[in-house]
């Protein structure tokens, strides 16, 4: 069944938000993304390990940034010999728009 031109979403990327956010860990990384944006892979290995007590490789967490950047709920920026990573709420507003207005 084809969705009506009335919905102005994208379904496959509804899709991987709502798989982004099934994760625990990931929503602790947009937490932590959330509440200090621009952080580089070690700062937010580090803030997982400090504050939340998850024992995470950084190849695993880099796993988890893969979908949340994949979802648009995370991108990053090349800095340098580091990789910023930044939140993006609009993915997640979005969706609230769609059910809340």
């Amino acid at each position: 069944m084809q969705p009506c031109g009335c919905l102005s979403y994208a379904p496959m990327d509804q899709d991987l938000v709502f798989k982004a956010l099934a994760d625990p860990t990931r929503r602790l990384m947009l937490d932590e993304l959330s509440e200090r944006n621009e952080q580089t892979l070690y700062e937010l290995t580090a803030r997982l390990i400090m504050r939340h007590e998850v024992a995470i490789s950084r190849q695993a967490l880099a796993k988890h940034i893969d979908l949340l950047e994949r979802a648009g709920l995370v991108s990053s920026e090349k800095h340098g010999k580091y990789r910023m990573l930044v939140f993006n709420d609009e993915p997640l507003t979005d969706i609230m728009d769609r059910w809340l207005k």
